[in-house]
């Protein structure tokens, strides 16, 4: 199986013509971990900026899709929500691998609000927008990656709608999903239910 991936750099600066280093950083180690990366673009911070790009990446493509930069504490931080926009199931255990890792050597790691999940055939993990610190968590998770692609090819190629959800947190009958709307979970103060 080919291994492809996509690369987002993610920043204001960069955006408006400021030097990449953690884009160009990051496809050299997936080539040289012989990765095909057949993408690398430049969007600026902010959900809907990111959550189109993303959208755009995964789009027919079976691969990885690797962020850098957006995931700290930054309001315009926004990478890990715009992900969670497009995927369809979250793979927690690749951003707890690369938090454990990181917060070994720097503590500020645990400020990471990174995300990585799935959608379609594609794999989208965000990593820091620090050139040594997307590579060192790129390294973490790189010897899965390929597993993670072949058993994401025994799947359906597009994402999967799910009839009862509409996206918004509320099903299709307009009840709001979570605590609450499940049976059992009691009346809700104020909801009359």
């Amino acid at each position: 199986m080919k291994l492809l991936a996509k690369v987002v750099t993610v920043s204001d600066s960069v955006a408006v013509g400021g030097d990449d280093e953690s884009g160009p950083a990051v496809v050299e180690l997936l080539e040289r971990a012989a990765w095909e990366v057949v993408e690398s673009v430049v969007v600026a911070d902010g959900r809907a900026n990111v959550g189109k790009a993303l959208a755009r990446a995964v789009d027919g493509f079976h691969g990885v899709v690797v962020t850098t930069g957006g995931t700290g504490l930054s309001p315009r931080d926004q990478t890990p929500e715009a992900t969670s926009d497009v995927i369809d199931r979250s793979v927690p255990g690749i951003s707890e691998a690369i938090r454990a890792a990181g917060i070994t050597r720097f503590p500020h790691a645990m400020l990471s609000r990174a995300v990585a999940g799935t959608v379609g055939r594609s794999l989208i993990i965000n990593l820091s927008g620090s050139p040594k610190a997307a590579c060192e968590q790129l390294a973490v998770v790189e010897p899965v990656l390929a597993h993670a692609l072949e058993v994401l090819a025994q799947g359906p190629a597009e994402r999967v709608e799910h009839p009862e959800h509409d996206g918004t947190g509320a099903d299709r009958t307009g009840h709001q999903s979570g605590a609450g709307s499940q049976p059992g979970a009691g009346p809700q103060p104020g909801t009359g239910r």
